[in-house]
């Protein structure tokens, strides 16, 4: 889906259920409601994706968020936990070996479970929000700006341009996803959960949340990286010990490079911290882990082709 340049836009990182939040920083940006609906005069928000989940008031937060684009108010992008809720109900292609495309393990169990909770008492609104999602485009861009959940890769845009229509889902591709070596599966992973490296040998990481695993997310930016601590991007970092190995040259030709003369590029996922800032001058995570008693952030976007460290505003989520 194609933006227009010449509009003002304000891009929201991850909500998660922050509703209230949500609206504390829209009342920030000068956004006021009008029959129920909160708009402005001059501008535009663009949402990064993962509206659901984890948080206090998910319900609400989705409401919001879709009265927003259905007045043509906002633009939200899927995130990976939209696809989640998706992949959770769809069946899966006999031939994949799955029930589901996304399987009904623990791990997905726990990360929807506030939202399952949240609509139980509402099954015909939450499957009309399931059916919106397929509503949701995997990226957008224009010619200064481009904005995706977690990683633009364009070898893999390019071809989604072609085989999907506004880069949307459809419920084809949504079940090709189930095959975890083909292009949809490797498509989703790349644009909804970015990039990332094995861990040394016999190194796992166990997550706050309790989940172990043998890999760690990477920067996509780093033109010259030397050690594992080079391109680690998560909040829990790796160990001192692995974070000094060096990376071979076998595994720096395999590392993806979103390059720094590309166009601005806005991303959510990746539950930064501290004073919002741009990673790279054309290159901003809005996601500071609202959910967690961060903060929920923007970046007003107007002509510049160069980010602006003054143009990031934020709420501090309050316990």
């Amino acid at each position: 889906m194609i933006l227009d340049p010449a509009r003002a836009y304000d891009l929201i990182g991850d909500v998660h259920g922050c509703a209230r939040t949500l609206a504390r920083l829209l009342d920030q940006l000068g956004y006021s409601q009008h029959q129920g609906v909160w708009q402005h005069p001059r501008r535009q928000v663009i949402f990064l994706g993962d509206i659901i989940d984890r948080g206090p008031r998910i319900r609400e937060a989705l409401h919001l968020v879709h009265d927003m684009v259905e007045a043509g108010h906002a633009y939200c992008i899927m995130g990976n936990h939209e696809f989640n809720a998706l992949g959770w109900y769809t069946p899966a292609p006999p031939q994949s070996g799955k029930r589901f495309v996304r399987e009904h393990t623990p791990r997905y169990e726990m990360l929807l479970q506030q939202t399952f909770e949240q609509f139980e008492r509402y099954p015909d609104e939450w499957q009309a929000m399931r059916d919106w999602f397929m509503e949701l485009p995997l990226f957008l861009e224009c010619e200064r700006f481009r904005v995706v959940h977690a990683c633009w890769d364009t070898a893999v845009i390019d071809p989604l341009r072609q085989r999907l229509r506004h880069g949307c889902v459809d419920l084809e591709f949504l079940r090709d996803a189930a095959f975890s070596d083909g292009f949809a599966a490797k498509a989703l992973d790349r644009l909804l959960r970015g990039t990332d490296m094995p861990l040394p040998e016999g190194l796992t990481l166990t997550s706050a949340e309790g989940f172990t695993r043998s890999f760690f997310r990477t920067k996509f930016w780093e033109e010259n990286p030397k050690t594992y601590g080079d391109i680690v991007f998560q909040p829990d970092g790796l160990p001192e010990k692995a974070a000094r190995l060096p990376l071979s040259e076998s595994q720096k030709s395999r590392l993806f490079l979103y390059g720094p003369d590309e166009p601005l590029l806005f991303v959510g996922h990746y539950w930064r911290s501290g004073e919002p800032a741009p990673i790279r001058h054309n290159l901003a995570c809005l996601d500071y882990s609202a959910v967690k008693f961060g903060k929920l952030v923007a970046y007003r976007l107007d002509q510049e082709t160069r980010l602006d460290p003054a143009k990031f505003v934020w709420v501090n989520v309050e316990r």
